[in-house]
């Protein structure tokens, strides 16, 4: 009989897996515990929400949305994390910080997005490097797999690390 409770946990613990399993279709997937991408839909977010978890959220103010992301979040029991990044200027380490405390902080799954993905893989990258302890290179790859693009030249300046031919 001990080991019903056992296994009765372990089911438990699968189930709640499950749970957590939302992925959002044109979202990348570094690792199982994030998403990265670009501006979520409404649908999107109540989708993401499935699973619970945290949304940070790099676009600035005044940047426009079809919808209030930070209240539906709230309202569908999010954690909502608003990190601006506006561009080059903003891939700062402070910002870099931010990001590794808001992961390190999620228990759950997490939505990192910007408008198209771009920032969100610079700052990324950047997160990576400084504390994951990936080499430039391998942050850079990182970020491109998630969406980094015209930040590139940035990312590698602070990187330190030389253009590419």
């Amino acid at each position: 009989m001990r080991i019903v409770p056992f296994l009765l946990a372990a089911l438990i613990a699968g189930l709640a897996g499950c749970v957590h399993d939302v992925k959002l279709a044109g979202y990348a997937q570094p690792h199982a515990k994030l998403q990265v991408g670009g501006q979520p839909s409404a649908e999107q977010l109540r989708a993401f929400a499935a699973g619970g978890g945290v949304v940070i959220d790099l676009r600035g103010p005044d940047e426009a949305r079809s919808f209030d992301e930070a209240a539906l979040a709230a309202e569908l029991g999010l954690r909502y994390v608003n990190l601006p990044v506006s561009g080059a200027a903003d891939l700062t380490p402070a910002r870099a910080e931010s990001l590794h405390a808001a992961l390190a902080a999620a228990s759950g799954p997490v939505l990192l997005h910007c408008a198209s993905g771009n920032r969100a893989g610079a700052l990324l990258a950047l997160e990576a490097a400084r504390y994951e302890g990936l080499d430039a290179e391998a942050a850079i790859a990182l970020g491109r797999s998630v969406g980094l693009k015209s930040l590139e030249p940035a990312v590698r300046e602070r990187l330190g690390a030389q253009a590419r031919p």
